[in-house]
Formats: C-alpha cells, sequence, structure tokens
C-alpha cells in the first residue's frame, strides 16, 4: 500500500505545479487573454459558423494532459471563437452582456484563493465582502437601512429567491396556491412564471396586465383585475412590475404600482434586472421612481455593472421572510458567536457550495469608485437618446417609442413588400456579416429590431457604425 500511496502521490502533484510551471501557464494564459483584448476592437460582435463549437469533439477530454498552447488554440477557435462576442462595445442584442478587466481579475482571484462564502465561521472575510456589496446595492437602490439579500447566479435565481421570500411573507400553504394571484404585465420576462414553477407554485394564478402605447403596465386595468380576483374569493398576493423590459427597455409606472400594493395588501417585487442599476444616475433615479417602495427587487450587476456573467442580486427590506425561506441548520455546522450580526449568505439562498462571486463586483468598485460606474451608466442612457434621434431622421424608418431607458425598438419600413419579412432579411444580414450584433422581438405582432446599448465598451462610435451599417444594409436590400 505504501509504494501505490507513493506512486499515486506522484501523479496527483501534477494538479499543483510548481513555480517554473506556472511561470509558463502564467505566460501563455497572459498571451491568449492580451491576444484577445487586443484583438477586440475590430473583432467581430457575431460570428456565424456551421455547426459551430461542434470541433470540440475532436478535441475529447484526454487521459494524459495535453500541452496547455495546444488547449488554448482549441478554446480560441471552438469557444471564443464562435457566437456572440460578449466582449465587444458593437454586441447590441438581447440585453448586452460586458466584463471588466478587472471584474475578470476578481474572478480569477476568487476561484484560486477558493474561499467559502456561503458560512461565516468558514470565511468570514467573504461573507463580510458579499454582505458589503449587497447594502451598497441596496442604498442604491433607495431601500432602507438593514435591507438584506442574496448575490445569487443570475437574475433568474435571484427571483426564484424573491419569490420564495414573497410566498414565507404571505404565510401561503400548497393548498393556497391556486387560489393565489400574480401580477405582471404583457412585457414582463419568462424567468418570472418559471420562477413560481420551479417554487412549487405553478398553480399560482398569473395575470397578465396589458401596457399601454409605451408597453407600460396600466394602472387602472391592474386595479380592476385585483378587484375583479377580490370579488371572485380569490387572494391577490404578488404584483411584478419591470423596471426596463427586455423588449423595449420600459419602466412600469412603479409609484402607482407601489399605491395598489399597498392598498390591497400585496407583495411588490420589481424586475430590475436590466433597469435598476441605472439609479445609481439622476436620470435614472427619475425614470425609476416608486423602486425605493419594492418589497424585494431584482438587478443583474452583470448587465448594469459590467460584471462578469453570472452574478445577479436579490434584495429585500424584509429579512425574516428571506430567512425563513431559506436558512437552516445541522448538527456538523458550527453555530457562530451570538454576539455576531453578520448574516450569512446559506441563510438568505438555496446555495451552499457558494464561491466568493462578490469579488467580480466588490474589486472593480474598489478600484475604478462608484463615480466611474455613474458616468458609464449615464453615458448608455444619452446614447440611447441620441440613436433614437438619429433613427428619427433616417428616411424610411418607424423609429418606435422613445427611449425610457437604453434600449431602442424600431423598424424599416420599406416602400414595397412586407414589411416583417424585410426587417428579418435586414437582421439575418448584418448577423451573418458579424460587424455588429442586433436582435429582434415583436411589438403588436410586427416584427422590430432591437438596439440594446449597454456593453460596458460600448460609445459614440459603436451606435454611429451601428446606424450606419444598418442603413447601408437597407440600401442593399432595397437594391
Amino acid at each position: 500500500m505504501l509504494d501505490r500511496l507513493k506512486d499515486l502521490e506522484a501523479q496527483s502533484r501534477l494538479l499543483d505545479p510548481g513555480a517554473e510551471a506556472r511561470a509558463a501557464l502564467w505566460e501563455a494564459a497572459r498571451g491568449y487573454a492580451e491576444g484577445f483584448l487586443g484583438a477586440l476592437p475590430e473583432a467581430p460582435a457575431f460570428v456565424e459558423k456551421d455547426r459551430p463549437g461542434a470541433g470540440l469533439a475532436d478535441f475529447p477530454i484526454p487521459e494524459a494532459g495535453r500541452p496547455f498552447p495546444q488547449v488554448l488554440s482549441a478554446l480560441g477557435e471552438h469557444v471564443d471563437g464562435v457566437g456572440a462576442n460578449g466582449a465587444s462595445g458593437r454586441h447590441l442584442a438581447f440585453i448586452p452582456p460586458s466584463s471588466l478587466f478587472t471584474g475578470a481579475l476578481g474572478d480569477l482571484l476568487a476561484a484560486l484563493t477558493n474561499r467559502y462564502a456561503a458560512y461565516f465561521f468558514a470565511g468570514p472575510g467573504a461573507v463580510r465582502m458579499e454582505n458589503q456589496v449587497l447594502g451598497w446595492l441596496a442604498r442604491e437602490m433607495g431601500l432602507p437601512e438593514g435591507s438584506s439579500g442574496n448575490l445569487a447566479a443570475g437574475g433568474s435565481m435571484a427571483h426564484l429567491v424573491g419569490v420564495c421570500t414573497a410566498r414565507e411573507a404571505a404565510g401561503l400553504k400548497a393548498a393556497d396556491y391556486p387560489k393565489a394571484c400574480v401580477y405582471l404585465s404583457d412585457q414582463a420576462h419568462h424567468c418570472l412564471v418559471k420562477a413560481l414553477r420551479v417554487a412549487g407554485m405553478g398553480e399560482a394564478l398569473v395575470r397578465e396586465i396589458p401596457t399601454d402605447a409605451y408597453f407600460r403596465l396600466r394602472p387602472e386595468v391592474l386595479e380592476a383585475a385585483i378587484q375583479a380576483d377580490l370579488r371572485a374569493g380569490l387572494r391577490p398576493w404578488l404584483l411584478v412590475p419591470t423596471a426596463g423590459t427586455t423588449n423595449t427597455g420600459a419602466v412600469d409606472p412603479l409609484e402607482a404600482c407601489a399605491d395598489l400594493a399597498v392598498r390591497h395588501g400585496l407583495w411588490m417585487h420589481t424586475d430590475g434586472a436590466y433597469g435598476a442599476s441605472f439609479a445609481l444616475t439622476d436620470l435614472g433615479k427619475a425614470a425609476l421612481r416608486g423602486l425605493e417602495r419594492s418589497d424585494s427587487l431584482v438587478l443583474d450587476p452583470h448587465k448594469g455593472l459590467f460584471a462578469p456573467l453570472g452574478l445577479g442580486a436579490l434584495l429585500t427590506r424584509h429579512l425574516e421572510p428571506l430567512r425563513r425561506a431559506h436558512a437552516f441548520q445541522a448538527d456538523y455546522l458550527p453555530s457562530p458567536p451570538e454576539d455576531l450580526e453578520e448574516l450569512s449568505p446559506s441563510e438568505t439562498t438555496l446555495e451552499f457550495s457558494k464561491h466568493a462571486r462578490a469579488l467580480r463586483l466588490w474589486l472593480p468598485l474598489q478600484v475604478h469608485g462608484v463615480a466611474a460606474f455613474r458616468a458609464a451608466l449615464e453615458e448608455k442612457l444619452l446614447l440611447a437618446r441620441y440613436a433614437y434621434e438619429r433613427l428619427q431622421g433616417m428616411t424610411g424608418v418607424d423609429p418606435g417609442p422613445a427611449p425610457q431607458l437604453s434600449v431602442l425598438a424600431f423598424r424599416f419600413l420599406p416602400r414595397a413588400g412586407d414589411a416583417n419579412a424585410f426587417n428579418q432579411a435586414l437582421l439575418q444580414r448584418l448577423t451573418a456579416e458579424g460587424r455588429v450584433f442586433l436582435s429582434g422581438t415583436k411589438l403588436n405582432g410586427a416584427f422590430h429590431l432591437r438596439l440594446a446599448i449597454l456593453a460596458a465598451r460600448t460609445h459614440k462610435d459603436q451606435v454611429d457604425e451601428a446606424l450606419d451599417r444598418l442603413q447601408a444594409a437597407a440600401s442593399e436590400l432595397v437594391g
């Protein structure tokens, strides 16, 4: 056995390279990263290939290791060289992701040091860091001191935490679900209904409230729906307004929603995954007035705060229902000192094997300061207004609704032929070309193009290039 252990130790130590081997790995990784960043200004925003990524099948997981440069080559060709380029400033589709260099360094350091961030006893510094970030976010959103929350893996997971918290606050049991009513707009994100289903509340009654000409929830229709449900003996429970819809960036009337929530005893859970971060700016605060009255809200730092993907936040002013939904105690977990007021993330989410994901936001905030983030967010808001003015001046373009935040939905109107088909063909042409990356959607049954301005590297030059390319491609299609 001792001989076998000696042999196994020699092999397993290959997993922990020494200083000289690390230096070679660092240098190769740095060269790859610098090559990627150096090419980024001219790199395509989208790369369309037949069977993208399928080449990985010719690069199977080996029994013996491969040379690191060979592995990086496969990564560059089959992963980083296909599909959407989430680091590009010309990525203007969906809700664009970003990845600040300092955020990536935070991710690297979090993975390297591998601090445990779910339980205070094991990772006191990592837990304090997450709570510091959550406290800062809550203050910026206007929530009262003492508000809490959780840093989740994204908006969908954060919404699941919020739904479970709202359920506990209302004391709902399984028998109550078929009568529990949920209210959201017809522009709400699909992950909300998905969160209800995953939480075991698929029987809850979801009311889609029609929106106005600017795609905002109509409070008078919401009021009528609540009254009708009350008369029917049902239980109005959850109101989910959106602070920045995916389709158009519309902001539901949050003040009116909060008034109705108070009047009828509803929990107001605001979906600000995309838009809530704009509350860091004066322009955003004005557009999001009423956000601070939410019982809970979701925002995604991997959207509006430019962090690497995998960082959503649930914030709530009500700690106890958050803990009731998620906290647990086991005999193998040491109890923290009774006088310690630091909340462990394991008490606020299903996650227990939780890494220090707060570092991907904490580090950029510390290095750059909040002022740089405020400036970048205001820039995106003004760029959307600038783009809208340019669209208004284009011949044969319906500019759509004026941007409320930083998303525009518009369409070209050809003199002949089907407008939907024309705009779809225009989008396909731009996607195949790959220089700029836009997406589309349907509004009132009509196909629209979308320009979503949020990526950290999107500035006026990138917006101008996208609009110029759109005009040129439209002219080419007309012939």
